[in-house]
């Protein structure tokens, strides 16, 4: 379980689309981890890798693309 000390805002449309087309994320994963963020308050690639969903290849490819998108 991840738990934040600050609310986290809900994951962007682009990061959605990030994560199902470019890393090829199932759209069930991607409800899980959705879902999962919510009720912990954490961050969207944080929850999906700490469930396995991403490897650390893939985490580091979401936290690239997010510093990218400024």
């Amino acid at each position: 379980m991840v738990v934040c000390s600050h609310p986290q805002s809900a994951a962007s449309k682009e990061l959605q689309d990030f994560l199902l087309g470019r890393l090829g994320l199932s759209s069930n994963a991607l409800n899980l981890g959705l879902r999962q963020a919510e009720l912990e308050q954490a961050p969207l690639p944080i929850v999906l890798w700490s469930f396995g969903l991403l490897n650390l290849e893939q985490l580091q490819q979401v936290l690239d693309w997010q510093n990218s998108q400024g």
